[in-house]
């Protein structure tokens, strides 16, 4: 969309409905409506969607469509299919939904169908890992591999960590499986600190073999090994793959630049593409053909986004409701809570996704934004949540919507764990929503002076998502849903969702600085006075 988004006929008026809405509880919508619920609920790709303790009417929808239309939605979504270079500041088509393209269409990038490339990765990923799981892959002294260390960072880590712990369930629990990111030492001191050498396999993953965190990970990871097996440069070889497409630098690692090096492109972006070869640690730990079964969740999701209505789309109705949170009621947080323990990694998976990819300040023509864009996404699985941050989402000054998302069934079914979680996700969604007036509270016999404290405002929004089981389809399907609400959120705000410029400038400050940092004798430094001290006290407490 344009940086004349707020002169758009649909904006202003949600603006004026916006002030009828604000004075309007939740309550009474519930009960001028006892269909509400019925009418604010959709059902695709294995998933429920409860919207309806969201603060609104059937007229916000109608507007938020109208305001969809107007920002060209339909035409984006079909350009971001076709693999037309949506990503302008970069040049790229953006396409991490041929990846998971199980319906094999041809996809084309400048005259290229895509989809042979891809399909080859992802057959060259089953046949190594098949022989991994199977025992067949041998180290440098001839064991089998047993650990698997994946070294990444920011989508080549978060991605992978996330549905690794996620789909745990359809792990083989005789290989262990870790991730290093963090350029701290101690996380990849203590990811291999019990692991055999002679039984341990790294996954290095970097697109362009330089990215620093990843690279320093990387040479440790070869020093430990070789000190450990007491022997030459050739056990590299046997020890380590890459996902890259910098073969040269591959080679140059002492990696078998031709037959371990799984590639991607340059139209997936990082936060994108576990489906690609970054899931390879993922595919080792579960198997190619639940690997596949995720790719058809994700692939189940687009389909459905591409090709149904707004009014019946899930990710696009996920993404209005989100709008009209941020840019109309004014709530610049937003909580995701799954009611899973599996899922503990979900939050923070899409804290990168979102925020990296709506975190701008400037429209795809440069121009300053006049409205709010992406909110600050965090959260917690429940019920630890609930016993630590909810009070602020009940009581508190700010109002924080929340996306809920839970599971019929439990993969380990205990007693009543799983009815008493249930009973919790349930619970707190009407409590912020519904709350407790002081006539309630008062007619429970409590002290006047008390009242004021155990009144709960409610009218809090929350939107709430549920599946029969969390299995590798109904995952693949849920992160489609999400990645598809922020491209939406992405075109109507008019800000390119994939690119991250803002990552950049901290970057070339810590190549300035690390130089000054490791230098012997300290060099002139050109710097503010607070950063220029902080050098200073390092180079003398090192």
């Amino acid at each position: 969309m344009s940086k004349n988004l707020t002169n758009l006929a649909p904006w202003q008026t949600l603006e004026q409905h916006s002030k009828e809405i604000q004075p309007v509880h939740l309550r009474e919508f519930f009960a001028k409506d006892p269909a509400r619920a019925e009418k604010m609920t959709l059902s695709a790709c294995d998933w429920l969607f409860d919207y309806s303790k969201n603060r609104i009417t059937e007229e916000t929808l109608d507007l938020l469509i109208e305001l969809a239309e107007a920002a060209e939605v339909p035409q984006a979504i079909e350009r971001m299919f076709a693999g037309e270079k949506i990503n302008t500041t970069e040049g790229r088509a953006v396409l991490h939904t041929a990846l998971r393209n199980r319906s094999n269409r041809p996809i084309l990038v400048d005259g290229e169908d895509v989809m042979p490339k891809v399909n080859a990765v992802l057959d060259k990923m089953a046949v190594f890992c098949e022989k991994v799981r199977a025992g067949k892959w041998l180290g440098q002294t001839g064991k089998p591999i047993r650990n698997i260390v994946n070294i990444g960072i920011g989508g080549s880590d978060l991605g992978p960590v996330m549905a690794y712990e996620s789909l745990k369930p359809y792990t083989q629990r005789d290989l262990t499986v870790r991730f290093v990111s963090n350029v701290d030492g101690t996380h990849f001191a203590e990811a291999i600190r019990d692991l055999n050498a002679e039984e341990t396999l790294f996954i290095v993953a970097s697109k362009t073999f330089t990215t620093q965190e990843t690279m320093t990970n990387a040479e440790s990871a070869k020093t430990w090994l070789l000190e450990q097996l007491g022997c030459g440069e050739e056990a590299v070889a046997k020890h380590f793959v890459a996902i890259s497409t910098n073969t040269e630098a591959v080679a140059a690692f002492g990696i078998d630049a031709q037959n371990n090096t799984f590639e991607f492109w340059d139209w997936v972006g990082g936060r994108y593409s576990l489906p690609s070869a970054i899931g390879l640690a993922l595919m080792l730990a579960i198997g190619n053909e639940n690997f596949i079964a995720l790719l058809e969740g994700y692939h189940a999701m687009d389909e459905h986004f591409r090709k149904t209505p707004l009014r019946e789309n899930m990710p696009t109705l996920l993404a209005l409701l989100g709008i009209w949170d941020v840019n109309f009621l004014g709530c610049n947080s937003r909580a995701v809570l799954p009611y899973d323990q599996y899922l503990s990694r979900f939050a923070a998976y899409f804290q990168q996704a979102e925020m990296e990819s709506n975190g701008k300040y400037v429209t795809l023509d440069g121009e300053p934004v006049s409205w709010a864009t992406c909110p600050v996404i965090w959260g917690e699985p429940g019920t630890n949540g609930q016993h630590a941050f909810y009070q602020l989402l009940h009581q508190g000054t700010q109002i924080i919507p929340c996306d809920f998302i839970g599971f019929a069934k439990s993969q380990n079914p205990l007693s009543d764990h799983q009815a008493k979680l249930i009973a919790n996700l349930f619970a707190q969604a009407e409590a912020l929503a519904m709350g407790k007036t002081p006539e309630e509270v008062r007619a429970e016999g409590v002290a006047e002076e008390l009242v004021t404290h155990k009144t709960f405002p409610g009218n809090r929004p929350s939107n709430m998502l549920l599946a029969e089981k969390l299995t590798p389809a109904t995952l693949g399907s849920l992160l489609a849903l999400y990645e598809h609400k922020i491209f939406v959120q992405g075109v109507i705000w008019g800000v390119n969702s994939f690119d991250q410029w803002g990552v950049e400038l901290g970057k070339v400050l810590a190549k300035k600085i690390l130089t000054e940092l490791t230098e012997e004798a300290e060099p002139p430094l050109d710097h503010d006075a607070s950063t220029t001290q902080l050098v200073r006290w390092w180079r003398e407490n090192r």
